[in-house]
């Protein structure tokens, strides 16, 4: 299986590609260290794709650009075939970002879920602190259907920091605890077949 873009293609991930992403950048943002994927040691990264390729109900791809370089990764979870609905995540090499690259993958890969696979609805959950992120999503036609709390990954998080400064409403602090607003975005195959006419 091979989907094609003007400027990527993506493929079923396979381990090499995994270790490649020890060679990507770093955010800076201290809210995106969670996707800071080069710290990983080769038992972890090992660890880490046994985790996305175990099990039937998720699929996980790689994402090449144009110089067939490894830009990042994305991939469907919790598959529910009977009500053909599935949840989408993408990761991308911070040095591949704002050019584009994601929005086309995405589409790229909506063509391909609504049509080959025959799914009707795909979910994602996103921070409302990542705009890049949301906008990326909003361009390719997801539209936010909820909104709810979740525990912060990084309960040391300086809140002094400008970049949390900026973003203070994205957060909740209650009893000592830091929590960030999570959009939940849809996407169905109607809605995205109509827009993409």
């Amino acid at each position: 299986m091979e989907i094609k873009g003007k400027r990527i293609t993506i493929t079923p991930i396979e381990l090499k590609d995994a270790y490649s992403m020890k060679k990507w950048g770093r955010h800076k943002n201290p809210l995106l260290f969670d996707y800071n994927l080069p710290s990983l040691t080769d038992e972890e990264i090992k660890e880490w794709y046994r985790f996305k390729t175990r099990g039937n109900n998720k699929k996980y791809y790689s994402v090449f650009n144009e110089q067939n370089r490894f830009i990042g990764y994305m991939g469907i979870k919790n598959i529910r075939k009977i009500l053909s609905q599935a949840t989408f995540g993408i990761v991308f090499d911070p040095n591949y970002v704002n050019q584009g690259y994601g929005t086309e993958a995405i589409i790229a890969y909506l063509y391909y879920f609504f049509n080959e696979m025959k799914m009707r609805t795909l979910y994602l959950e996103v921070a409302k602190f990542n705009k890049r992120a949301i906008q990326c999503y909003e361009k390719s036609g997801f539209k936010v259907v909820d909104v709810y709390l979740e525990e912060f990954f990084d309960q040391k998080i300086d809140l002094e920091n400008p970049y949390f400064l900026e973003e203070k409403s994205s957060f909740v602090i209650e009893d000592g605890k830091v929590y960030n607003y999570i959009y939940k975005m849809k996407i169905d195959k109607k809605t995205f077949l109509k827009e993409t006419k």
